[in-house]
C-alpha cells in the first residue's frame, strides 16, 4: 500500500530564527509570511526550539489594562518568564518535538496529538532542520480523488494484497466514503478487509456489506444449535 510521507507533504523553504533573534524581529516574520510559528536553528541548523504566535502573545496578556477595567492576571513562574522574554531562545518552547521525512503522515499525525501541537520541524539523520509539516499539510491527504483510492483498494488492498479476484467485491467512493459489496472467501477476511481500506491514505469512512464462503470464526466442530444457545447464554 501507498502512503504519502513527510517529505511530500512538508514545506521545504521553511522560515526560521536563531537563538539570539529579538522578539520584533519574530514578530515581524511571522506576520510578513502569514504564519503562526518559526522553528529556531544553532548555528549548525539543529531544531533546538518552536516560537509560536502564542508564546508572543503572552507579553500583550501580561500587560495592564489602560482603563482598569479587566482582571489583572497573575502568570505562574513559566508564562512570567514568557512574558518577559525578549529573544527567541527565551521564548521558544524546548527541546522541538520533531518529524523524519520517512514518517507516514499518519505518524506525524499521532505525535501531533500526543503533544498537542500544530506542527512539526522535519529533521535530516543529522537532526538539521530540512523542513516544516503542519496539520494543514498533513489534511491534504483527504484532497486525494476518489478515482484513485478505489484503484489503491482494488488493485493493492484486495487483489494484490489480499489475492481477492477482480469483481468479487465492488468498490464505490464518494467524497472518500468507501463502499465495500461482494462475497470473500473466508469470515475472518471481512474485518481485514475494512481495516486495510480504513488505513488508505483520503478515505474517511468505510462501510461494507460482505459476505463470505466459509465460516472460520465459530467454534470447529461445535453443532449450530449448541452454539447458538451458549451465545444466548
Amino acid at each position: 500500500m501507498w502512503h504519502r510521507t513527510v517529505s511530500e507533504l512538508m514545506t521545504a523553504s521553511v522560515v526560521k530564527v536563531r537563538r539570539d533573534t529579538g522578539f520584533k524581529e519574530i514578530a515581524k516574520l511571522l506576520a510578513e509570511h502569514d504564519i503562526t510559528a518559526v522553528p529556531v536553528v544553532d548555528d549548525e541548523e539543529h531544531a533546538v526550539g518552536v516560537v509560536s504566535k502564542a508564546d508572543l502573545l503572552r507579553k500583550e496578556a501580561a500587560q495592564l489594562d489602560p482603563a482598569g477595567l479587566l482582571p489583572v492576571l497573575r502568570p505562574g513562574p513559566a508564562d512570567r518568564a514568557k512574558a518577559e522574554a525578549t529573544t527567541a531562545e527565551e521564548l521558544m518552547n524546548s527541546p522541538a518535538v520533531t518529524a523524519r521525512p520517512q514518517w507516514t503522515a499518519v505518524e506525524a499525525a499521532q505525535v501531533m496529538e500526543r503533544h498537542h501541537i500544530k506542527r512539526l520541524p522535519v529533521v535530516d539523520e543529522d537532526d538539521r532542520l530540512i523542513g516544516l509539516v503542519s496539520r494543514a499539510d498533513l489534511l491534504r491527504i483527504f484532497l486525494r480523488g476518489d478515482s484513485a483510492i478505489r484503484e489503491e483498494i482494488s488493485g493493492e488492498v484486495l487483489l494484490r494484497t489480499l489475492g481477492i479476484a477482480p469483481g468479487t467485491v465492488t468498490v464505490r467512493v464518494i467524497d472518500g466514503r468507501v463502499s465495500l459489496k461482494g462475497t470473500v472467501e473466508r469470515t475472518s477476511l471481512v474485518p481485514v478487509v475494512i481495516r486495510l481500506c480504513q488505513g488508505v491514505d483520503g478515505v474517511v469512512d468505510v462501510s461494507a456489506e460482505l459476505h463470505h464462503r466459509v465460516d472460520d470464526v465459530s467454534a470447529v466442530g461445535e453443532p449450530e444449535a449448541s452454539r447458538r444457545a451458549g451465545l444466548a447464554t
